[in-house]
């Protein structure tokens, strides 16, 4: 069972369904999990080969009618929110530097429904810094569904790309978990299926979720998946595709790259 899956479990029990209620507008604490896990990959720091430092401080900033419905259970829902990002870090291998902690903070520019994520890695005293790290505190990032989000430096997993294709052309690939697979076709399908192009083991993503269309430009289309797909921070049914893109589906990420051959 993924872990955005069983955090949403444990807060169907919460304080006699009283997250079920509250949760009714559009801000969804599944929504908000997943931008945490998203801000963890984002800016996930490789220090050597068996650590890499992802941010334990997150702020979520809500809109003043979202912040009033939702403060009154800040304690509780930040405690589950850290709960679910130290779970995710377990499965993704990522280390932080102090304790994690979620606070919610009220945004006067958002509008109901919409909200941003900001994170940094603080050091608690107890941790010690790599040889030549820099300082502790990274600046906070804005970010999260339905905010514009900037875009990430790309960290490119070690080995060498792909090869050029015949004649010079463009060629495309996808990166998951650091596997890179080739795009040779004009269309790449992802899914849960073992039919799909490219198989993903994610309870979150259908059988046949997403299609890859390369072409100037390249675009990605939701096969009528169960869950949608995220691209570069917006949910959207059909997208352009730049270098770099962050494709989000179920709880994995893809990245899309292109060059020139």
């Amino acid at each position: 069972m993924g872990v955005l899956k069983k955090f949403e479990q444990r807060l169907e029990g919460l304080v006699n369904g009283t997250f079920a209620k509250v949760f009714k507008s559009e801000v969804q604490p599944v929504e908000i999990a997943g931008a945490l896990q998203r801000e963890c990959d984002n800016n996930a720091t490789i220090w050597n080969r068996d650590r890499t430092v992802v941010p334990n401080d997150f702020i979520v900033e809500l809109s003043a009618p979202d912040y009033e419905r939702l403060s009154p259970y800040s304690g509780q829902l930040g405690d589950e929110l850290a709960g679910m990002v130290r779970d995710y870090a377990k499965q993704q291998r990522y280390t932080f530097m102090g304790p994690i902690k979620v606070h919610l903070e009220k945004a006067d520019d958002l509008d109901t429904g919409l909200y941003r994520v900001r994170s940094r890695t603080l050091a608690s005293s107890t941790s010690q810094q790599a040889p030549g790290a820099g300082p502790a505190a990274a600046p906070p990032r804005p970010g999260g569904y339905g905010y514009p989000q900037p875009a990430a430096p790309y960290r490119a997993p070690a080995g060498p790309p792909p090869g050029p294709m015949p004649g010079g052309r463009t060629r495309y690939w996808i990166e998951i978990n650091g596997a890179r697979h080739q795009i040779s076709r004009p269309t790449l399908v992802l899914g849960r299926s073992t039919d799909a192009d490219v198989r993903i083991d994610d309870p979150g993503v259908s059988r046949r979720h997403c299609e890859i269309r390369t072409g100037t430009p390249s675009t990605i289309q939701d096969l009528g998946s169960t869950n949608g797909i995220v691209v570069d921070g917006q949910h959207t049914t059909r997208a352009t595709l730049r270098d770099g893109s962050r494709i989000v589906v179920g709880s994995t990420t893809v990245i899309y790259r292109q060059a020139e051959g």
